[in-house]
């Protein structure tokens, strides 16, 4: 029997045993008395930057994606004894999960197959256009000397991106309906974002404006709420990263930040997970995968 059947109803004995028994032995390894070890999770991670781990070492090779093998993805598949198969990839949009990024990269959808045991999803913020627009958020002054983002953004009673966002969610929710598609018997963990920046931001040590810091988290939070209706609503697991990232947001001490202010104070993109982020974050979807 397929183990994506026995995933629901097995896998946290499975990892209650792993972690009184030692780690996990490799798929077809055998046991002292000859019986055949349990067979490893298939696991599939699809998303975009805030999955892939752009500069955080070491990056893939192939650098079209700016992929780091010390991903969130990658944490969650060491913590579950998995096989994964990482698609994710920096500045991938929703249309990218079943086109050719680049024109070049292969649909991340092909990844999935009917064997696919845990799928993990990470996409939103680059179909609403967020990140393009925190960085035209900048001010190093304050005010009035600039221009506020969040009046250039909501001008005439419209807000562009929480329109864009409403525009984004019903394509997410098709998408996750194509991943159980794909993956029948697979559970599907759907991630949030995190909680970049806290209330009123810390400018200028990031230099946003403290009601551009305010506008830009709360369209992250429109994001991450829009995801977790279209999950919810098809039986996927929510992970709410903004909640594991407060007090670990970009005005926090460099030792204890997950995410990186404009200007990076360690290896990472700036606005994205460092290393130390990907780790809590990689937690937390093994433990929703359990």
């Amino acid at each position: 029997m397929k183990l994506g059947r026995r995933l629901r109803a097995g896998i946290v004995a499975v990892a209650a045993g792993a972690a009184m028994a030692g780690p996990v032995a490799p798929a077809g390894a055998q046991d002292d008395s000859g019986a055949g070890a349990q067979e490893a999770l298939e696991y599939v991670a699809l998303g975009d930057s805030a999955a892939a781990g752009p500069l955080v070492p070491n990056q893939d090779p192939n650098l079209l994606c700016l992929r780091s093998d010390r991903n969130y993805p990658a944490v969650a598949a060491q913590q579950l004894g998995a096989r994964l198969t990482d698609v994710t990839c920096s500045g991938a949009t929703t249309a990218d999960l079943a086109g050719r990024r680049l024109g070049v990269l292969d649909p991340q959808f092909d990844a999935l197959n009917p064997g696919t045991d845990l799928v993990s999803v990470t996409i939103g913020a680059n179909d609403s256009g967020l990140f393009q627009q925190a960085l035209g958020c900048m001010n190093v002054l304050p005010e009035p000397a600039g221009v506020s983002c969040a009046d250039r953004l909501t001008a005439g009673g419209r807000d562009q991106l929480a329109e864009a966002v409403a525009q984004w969610a019903p394509k997410f929710g098709a998408a996750l309906d194509e991943i159980r598609r794909r993956a029948p018997e697979a559970k599907i963990v759907v991630t949030g974002y995190g909680t970049y920046i806290r209330p009123g931001g810390c400018h200028p040590a990031q230099p946003v404006w403290p009601r551009d810091a305010d506008y830009l988290q709360s369209v992250m939070n429109k994001i991450s709420t829009a995801a977790e209706r279209q999950a919810t609503a098809r039986g996927a697991r929510f992970v709410d990263f903004a909640e594991l990232t407060v007090g670990h947001d970009i005005c926090a001490p460099r030792e204890d930040r997950y995410l990186e202010g404009l200007i990076p104070a360690q290896v990472a993109a700036p606005l994205h997970p460092n290393k130390r982020g990907m780790v809590a974050f990689g937690k937390a979807v093994a433990a929703a995968a359990r």
